[in-house]
């Protein structure tokens, strides 16, 4: 969702100065997460992607002094200071970190040569997200096992994710990701098939069967029938003597060997340019 939303900011500010997005990256992803939380979190909605699991969010530490719950409807939402606790970690906590990150490159705090405050920063920093990253692959596989706590925020908080409803039908249709998914497959055909096709022999191929044949053969024959224009270069197509210009003529010959005639579908053997001497294209 969030993606969505920011690939439809960055259209609105597309006539503007270019890169003057990009300065503002972590607060725009900042802005738009924080949106997504005010009008789901906040006001005890899920998320859309919750919604469409037919989740919600659980106090579990409500829930933990009572009877043993049977279903996901049982224990009350998020407290007031869990939803602020968990915006502060979600979207505060991201945008801080990404500008810690963004500004120690542009430091170069990492460089050998800078003072030694910026390299233990710098090495701070490094311990500090592989010390996340190992705890959150460990919490993915307690998640795995016990089907609590997705995140190292919602175990912190203690926000567990529990059906919104027993009976609802989780079912998604993918109806129109199949249509999608059809029309990527046979457009990429195309695009592997269109460079491979050979368009003056599919012409010449359907050429019988056309309905204009008579209107062709009364057409103005000083013209070119290729580019419909009056030949600079005057060519005559051997033995049929029809008139080409003489690019046209013979790029069509150059591509397909076999050519024939536009306007009377006889094979092309030389072409002559219009008053003097034959070039002969089988000796080409």
């Amino acid at each position: 969702m969030s993606a969505m939303l920011k690939e439809q900011m960055v259209k609105v500010f597309s006539l503007m100065k270019p890169g003057m997005l990009f300065q503002f990256e972590p607060e725009l992803d900042a802005f738009l997460e924080f949106l997504i939380w005010r009008f789901s979190i906040w006001v005890d909605k899920p998320t859309p992607g919750n919604g469409l699991m037919n989740l919600r969010y659980r106090d579990e530490r409500a829930v933990e002094v009572r009877e043993k719950v049977r279903t996901g409807l049982e224990g009350p939402g998020l407290t007031v200071a869990q939803k602020i606790w968990y915006c502060v970690a979600s979207v505060g906590g991201q945008y801080l970190w990404a500008r810690l990150q963004s500004f120690s490159a542009f430091r170069r705090w990492g460089d050998s040569e800078q003072r030694p405050i910026g390299r233990r920063a710098w090495y701070l920093i490094q311990r500090i997200e592989g010390f996340y990253r190992a705890a959150s692959f460990v919490n993915l596989l307690i998640f795995l096992y016990t089907g609590r706590y997705r995140s190292l925020i919602e175990r912190f908080l203690q926000a567990r994710l529990v059906y919104g409803s027993p009976h609802m039908n989780r079912a998604v249709s993918f109806e129109y990701m199949n249509r999608q998914l059809v029309w990527n497959e046979f457009s990429e055909m195309l695009l592997l098939l269109l460079p491979l096709h050979n368009s003056s022999s599919m012409k010449s191929l359907l050429h019988p069967f056309s309905k204009d044949k008579s209107s062709n053969a009364g057409s103005d024959e000083s013209f070119c029938p290729i580019c419909q224009a009056n030949p600079s270069i005057p060519f005559v197509a051997l033995p049929c003597q029809h008139r080409y210009c003489y690019y046209c003529l013979r790029t069509r010959c150059s591509a397909a060997p076999s050519f024939r005639c536009s306007r009377c579908n006889e094979p092309v053997v030389a072409m002559q340019r219009h008053g003097g001497s034959v070039d002969n294209l089988a000796q080409k």
